[in-house]
């Protein structure tokens, strides 16, 4: 990691105040702190995806739409990372907003 956990600023939420501080290595230990031991293919795949759709669309995607095309059930996002704020969190990307962290954080 180019920047130690310690250095790196999150808000109240768990979310990156700077998400250009993102790394692969920073989404594992997250994942980690998260209870989730190992970030697997179907992870990774989930969040290229979440980071695109955002990068696209500057808003959070359905998570089903994901796990739709990703060819998922319906709930892989919770299967996944617990619940869609932790996918949200460990994908690096910013305050989606109070009303998405609301329905993001849905178990």
């Amino acid at each position: 990691m180019e920047q130690s956990l310690q250095e790196i600023r999150f808000d109240e939420y768990g979310l990156l105040r700077h998400p250009e501080d993102w790394s692969p290595e920073l989404a594992s230990e997250l994942a980690r702190q998260e209870a989730i031991p190992h970030l697997t293919d179907l992870h990774w795949a989930f969040i290229d995806s979440l980071r695109d759709y955002y990068g696209k669309y500057q808003v959070p995607p359905p998570a089903g739409l994901i796990c739709h095309d990703l060819k998922l059930n319906e709930w892989c996002c919770h299967d996944l990372f617990h619940n869609c704020l932790n996918a949200w969190r460990i994908a690096g990307l910013p305050d989606p907003g109070e009303e998405a962290k609301a329905y993001m954080s849905a178990e």
